[in-house]
């Protein structure tokens, strides 16, 4: 597989989730997430891309956002948890996606803010009509995913790689 395939790295923030009294990692989805979630994939499907992996924070509200976003998907990709996406700064998330296998052509990434919204900035260096502007005001609300597209190899991944080419958020803002 060249170094120059096209890929893409599709960014979803976990669905909006509840504040009990537990430990931050185990929060679970709220109400409005367990709704949400399931929209979101099925937008997901409608991108058409065709996930080879997924890697998913081990927080349980990510799991959860993963568990009922992947059942509208026409096919479930592998899924890797991953405890180095929960609390992870950009570089953290940079670093993880050097690491991923060039077998792989179309990413999901599972995560939480601020990290998420700071690598879907960091890795688009230009966008598709006014999706880095609908981001940039929207702040990367619970339930939304950024498509971004690049060429080349994941060791290869850096800040302005990318190209946004979809932004979406499960509520207008």
């Amino acid at each position: 597989m060249s170094v120059d395939t096209p890929r893409r790295i599709v960014l979803l923030r976990h669905a909006k989730a509840d504040w009990p009294d537990v430990p931050d990692h185990e929060r679970p989805l709220a109400d409005r997430g367990r709704s949400d979630a399931p929209v979101a994939g099925r937008r997901l499907a409608d991108t058409g891309i065709a996930f080879d992996l997924a890697l998913c924070s081990t927080a349980v509200r990510t799991r959860e956002t993963w568990k009922l976003a992947v059942q509208e998907l026409p096919q479930r990709p592998r899924t890797v948890y991953e405890d180095r996406l929960y609390d992870a700064t950009p570089g953290d998330l940079f670093a993880l996606l050097n690491e991923v296998s060039d077998d792989v052509n179309d990413l999901l990434l599972i995560g939480h803010n601020p990290g998420t919204h700071a690598l879907a900035d960091a890795l688009s260096g230009e966008s598709q009509g006014d999706a880095i502007a609908r981001m940039t005001r929207s702040g990367f609300p619970t339930a939304a995913f950024a498509v971004i597209s690049f060429d080349g190899s994941w060791k290869s991944v850096e800040h302005g790689v990318g190209r946004l080419v979809e932004f979406w958020t499960p509520h207008a803002v």
